[in-house]
């Protein structure tokens, strides 16, 4: 969902590893010479969810690992949804709609959220995707309210249990080192 914490947790679980981070709208806003917002506006839904589709599909093909975040709404295509889950390790970042709202009431930059009633809104989208990010996920992280080094590590903990990295590479608790590993 927007604001779950996929690009903050995503670059430190990247740097906790010493994996590359790779945000996908961040790698659409490049290849675009547009904001989101903006490409939105000018081009509709439609084309930007093509747009996810191609990136994502390339993104997950990368080797060696990277640490991947998608936008909330690339769950919606199942194409997106396959990809993710057959060439990737996905972690759902779940929070409540309230708690996403409480981080993202301030914020102007997510096209979808520039609605009279933001929070509704985000109830709706919960109601309509969290099906579908469980679907697609390896695992489900119950972010709440923790510290970014906590849901790191919560991550890492999965990760490590599930055999995806070696207990080596998990970072002590509190800590997120940037070790280089390529």
């Amino acid at each position: 969902m927007p604001g779950a914490g996929k690009s903050t947790a995503g670059r430190h679980l990247a740097a906790a590893l010493g994996w590359r981070f790779v945000d996908a709208d961040v790698e659409i806003e490049q290849r675009i010479g547009l904001s989101i917002r903006a490409y939105f506006e000018r081009e509709g839904e439609q084309a930007f969810r093509d747009l996810e589709q191609q990136v994502i599909a390339e993104l997950v093909q990368i080797r060696p690992p990277i640490v991947l975040a998608t936008g909330g709404g690339s769950v919606l295509r199942e194409a997106n949804r396959r990809a993710l889950k057959e060439n990737s390790v996905v972690v759902y970042l779940r929070a409540s709609p309230e708690e996403l709202f409480r981080r993202l009431r301030h914020d102007t930059q997510r096209p979808l959220l520039q609605v009279a009633d933001p929070l509704r809104k985000l109830r709706e989208l919960y109601r309509d995707r969290d099906a579908f990010y469980r679907e697609t996920a390896h695992f489900v992280i119950e972010t709440g309210r923790p510290s970014v080094p906590t849901l790191v590590n919560m991550i890492l903990m999965q990760l490590e249990l599930a055999g995806v990295v070696p207990d080596d590479e998990r970072p002590l608790p509190g800590s997120l080192p940037s070790r280089s590993r390529r």
